[in-house]
């Protein structure tokens, strides 16, 4: 497993052997990353990576300009091993590691509103259908969540989705907070609606 690109793409990631975390698969983590770069900046983001397993996807944001990554993982061997590769890129001061159940840290997260949460949790989650809802509350007003699920789950009827792409099992779906209301009309606005100009204000200076 390797960065993809930025900084630090193709280097080598470490992971565990077995079955104690999926990877997404470079093609997975390309097409995320191009999805995500045509909506938001990534340089000088804060990001939150939930169910981070080895930090691919975190140090994969750091590698494109990231400021700022926390990393969330249940299993402290796991989290070791992005812990490890953080280092061996040498970025640990763009990192922080949290071991922590990534749904109730979510539910329970009161620090600044984030620029970028991506979750790749095990596709047969109980909480799937709530991530959303958590994760945008969290964000940035131009703020992205990303999820990779399964075909069994589908989020076409969120309001908030923006796209939804499949890549053989897996399919990643974007969301985005709701936009904010319209601003007040400007104080200087006449009843009318229209805006008063200087000129018609009898104490204005000459031109």
């Amino acid at each position: 497993m390797r960065i993809i690109a930025g900084e630090y793409g193709g280097h080598g990631l470490k992971s565990p052997s077995g079955h104690e975390t999926r990877p997404s698969t470079a093609r997975v983590r390309e097409s995320l990353f191009s999805l995500v770069d045509a909506r938001i900046y990534l340089e000088g983001a804060e990001v939150l990576d939930l169910f981070a397993g080895t930090g691919a996807l975190g140090l994969e944001a750091i590698s494109r300009g990231a400021s700022l990554v926390t990393f969330v993982e249940e299993k402290r061997n796991v989290l070791d091993y992005a812990r490890a590769n953080a280092e061996k890129l040498g970025v640990e001061d763009k990192c922080i590691f949290i071991q922590a159940d990534a749904v109730e840290y979510l539910r329970q997260y009161e620090g600044p509103e984030l620029d970028l949460i991506m979750a790749d949790p095990p596709y047969k989650l109980d909480a799937m259908r709530e991530l959303p809802d958590l994760a945008i509350p969290k964000l940035q007003v131009d703020g992205v969540f990303t999820l990779e699920h399964s075909s069994h789950d589908w989020f076409d009827e969120h309001p908030h989705l923006m796209t939804s792409r499949p890549y053989g099992r897996t399919i990643v779906s974007l969301f985005r907070p709701p936009l904010p209301p319209k601003e007040e009309a400007e104080d200087d606005e006449d009843t009318t609606g229209e805006p008063t100009s200087p000129a018609d204000d009898s104490t204005a200076s000459p031109a």
